[in-house]
């Protein structure tokens, strides 16, 4: 008798034996017994053999260095595990990160006397202080206010965190903090996607000392739109954390803004060109020896991509298209008296929805978090600006306006519109009686050397069909004088030598673009403080748009960007060297090279509402510094590369350690804990170390 017993989700067959109806089997009875018996075995061999195959093959997917999973790039260990821990944790934000050198480093790593990583040496007290905590749903004209007061520590460093939350569709937001009437940081927004994400940056603040010394006005403003299309408010918070160190240059003594002045009115301060006028009528103090002029200005708007536009005899070459104009050149000038005292050739922000937003996600654009400043030493015109009258600060936006195909001048305008704003920074003498004078100013400035270029072709039924332009301009400033001060008879002088090169091309009728630009300068100041900033930003940009009669969209981006910057001397602003530093010394040189690549496609289908996207981003970042003569150092790199919203590599050293903490799709997962992607550098090494 045979029954059949179910035992959970498998068959058992148990067999009942009545020995009293036995029968002896037969001898083709016992072959085919035997040869079921041999069946069963072998089956379970092959299916023993089969799993050890397919587990020694998932674990050389898993664990090779050398296997390819998916179609688009190698995997190595630590980012498969990372994928598989951040499966598991899908639902998690995704971390939206700027790559950038740390501000704040914690590790025993100490071969020099005057460059280390350990910065709990140095720290005599810590205190922080949360400046904000709010969600900017519907925020134009509506930042957010807040009061700050000192914390009651002493502290000479100032450590800025800004960390924000956003779910849903949404642009990405320009951002600009004030104390007062001073625009203190520049920065903007990742764009969201339904699971949600999370972006971080943190901020060495400290050249702002003498304003947090003081109660101030904290004005943030973040100008938002939430309705029923764009969902996604952004909800925020800001720290400071307040410490001692022995690391910090000499602070600035007084600092004076530049600006439309409307903290009164809780509003922000920035200019805007046009159509404002952005000047301020400012009475130095008189005893004053050093002065730095500090610009911050980006384009909004029309102006947001001024890098991509043409001459302003090209705008209409296209049928049906009209192309922004005054050409893919700008200057920001900043005028004393009338006089031009310094430029800046600004660097082009792409932010985070910029050029195709796939691009910039989880790895955003160079600086799109901090958008940097530029410095021009104005200490060659104190003789003439202490002498306790009202002096005019001014900060135009000039582009290029040309008649013809061959000569262009200068003009101020251009789109709609530019966001300015700026500060003089002051060290003053401390006697009562000091009084600064001088010699006059020996000023050697020429009009810029412009050069341009455009060439038109046409298809066989008459229309343009592509549109070739070149923008090729160069400038040189030297501004000197001797001073008298307190600290003697001083030659001081500032210079800037300035080139860019611009080659521009539309085609298909204007649906395909190609932008290839450099930028290169170098400013130095010379006198009681040597400052020199060497600088390079090359640009490459390609898209191709194409839409169809029934409302199909598909469009296409390739870009190759780089920021490359040396910085001798002592600036206002900090070059990323001090967290790196035991002591400080005035003998800094630091280097940073940067490049991003990346390529996006996305296209929609109008008649069955759905769309399809991709992208693909990679960025090498190194950071080199030297202090006190010591030979140049690499103390910081970076390469990453994503692909989809997925971190496909991630290798990060520090003073050519690497740091080996796992890292994944916008969480780290450390056993039962879970870590922000980018939490502060100190932290974080703390926890994986």
């Amino acid at each position: 008798m045979v029954e059949k017993v179910r035992n959970g989700k498998n068959q058992h067959f148990h067999v009942s034996i009545d020995k009293q109806n036995v029968i002896k089997p037969t001898v083709l009875e016992s072959f085919y017994a035997w040869r079921n018996l041999s069946f069963r075995v072998s089956s379970l061999i092959l299916i023993f053999i089969t799993s050890g195959l397919l587990y020694n093959l998932l674990w050389h997917i898993i664990y090779s260095k050398y296997e390819v999973w998916g179609n688009y790039s190698k995997l190595y260990p630590e980012i498969v595990n990372r994928s598989i821990s951040a499966r598991n944790l899908s639902a998690l934000p995704l971390h939206v990160f700027q790559v950038y050198q740390p501000v704040t480093i914690q590790s025993d790593i100490s071969d020099d006397e005057n460059l280390l990583i350990n910065r709990e040496e140095n720290v005599s007290e810590v205190c922080e202080v949360q400046l904000m905590n709010y969600s900017f749903g519907n925020s134009y004209g509506k930042p957010f206010i807040g009061e700050y007061k000192p914390p009651p520590c002493r502290f000479n460093r100032v450590i800025m965190n800004f960390t924000a939350t956003s779910q849903g569709r949404q642009f990405d937001r320009l951002a600009i903090m004030y104390l007062n009437d001073i625009e203190v940081w520049r920065t903007s927004t990742a764009e969201p996607n339904k699971a949600g994400i999370v972006f971080e940056y943190l901020k060495d603040m400290s050249a702002y000392l003498t304003l947090w010394k003081s109660p101030q006005k904290l004005i943030f403003d973040l100008g938002n739109l939430v309705d029923d299309t764009y969902t996604g408010p952004f909800n925020t918070t800001l720290s400071a954390t307040f410490s001692m160190v022995n690391t910090v240059n000499n602070p600035a003594d007084q600092i004076i803004p530049i600006s439309s002045r409307r903290s009164d009115l809780n509003a922000p301060s920035t200019f805007k060109l046009p159509p404002d006028i952005a000047a301020n009528n400012i009475t130095l103090p008189q005893n004053v020896n050093r002065a730095v002029f500090s610009v911050s200005a980006c384009g909004q708007g029309s102006e947001e991509f001024w890098w991509q536009n043409v001459l302003q005899s090209n705008t209409d070459s296209f049928k049906d298209i009209t192309l922004y104009g005054y050409s893919p050149f700008r200057e920001v000038q900043i005028l004393i008296d009338g006089h031009l005292a310094g430029v800046q050739w600004p660097f082009p922000t792409i932010f985070t929805g910029g050029v195709a937003p796939g691009l910039w996600r989880p790895i955003v654009g160079i600086d799109a978090y901090d958008l940097k400043e530029h410095e021009i030493d104005i200490t060659p015109w104190l003789a003439i600006l202490s002498d306790g009258v009202s002096h005019k600060f001014e900060i135009r936006v000039v582009g290029i306006q040309n008649e013809d195909k061959e000569t262009g001048t200068l003009t101020e305008f251009v789109g709609d519109n530019w966001l300015v704003s700026g500060k003089i920074f002051l060290w003053q003498d401390s006697g009562d009686g000091d009084l600064t004078t001088g010699s006059d100013l020996d000023i050697k400035i020429t009009d810029p050397v412009i050069n341009i270029s455009s060439y038109i072709t046409q298809n066989a039924t008459g229309a343009n069909e592509t549109l070739t332009y070149t923008v090729d301009v160069s400038r040189t400033i030297s501004i000197s004088s001797t001073i008298n001060t307190a600290k003697g008879q001083q030659q001081v002088s500032w210079t800037q030598n300035l080139t860019a090169n611009n080659y521009g091309r539309f085609e298909a009728q204007g649906n395909i673009q190609v932008n290839n630009q450099i930028t290169t300068g170098i400013d130095e100041s010379t006198g009681y403080v040597d400052y020199k900033s060497k600088y390079s930003y090359p640009l490459w940009c390609r898209t191709r748009g194409t839409t169809s009669g029934l409302g199909d969209i598909s469009f296409d981006a390739q870009i190759t960007r780089g920021l490359t910057l040396t910085i001798g001397g002592t600036g206002v602003h900090p070059t990323g060297i001090e967290p790196f530093l035991q002591n400080s010394v005035n003998d800094q040189v630091t280097h940073l090279h940067t490049t991003q690549n990346g390529t996006a496609f996305y296209s929609s289908s109008k008649s069955s509402k759905t769309s399809t996207s991709y992208g693909e981003t990679s960025q090498n970042f190194n950071f080199l510094g030297s202090s006190g003569g010591s030979q140049m150092r690499e103390l910081y790199s970076r390469n990453v590369a994503a692909i989809n919203d997925t971190l496909t590599y991630d290798h990060e050293r520090i003073l050519g350690r690497d740091l080996n903490y796992p890292m994944s799709v916008g969480i780290i997962a450390d056993n039962d804990m879970i870590y922000p992607l980018n939490m502060s550098r100190s932290l974080r090494h703390i926890v994986h170390s």
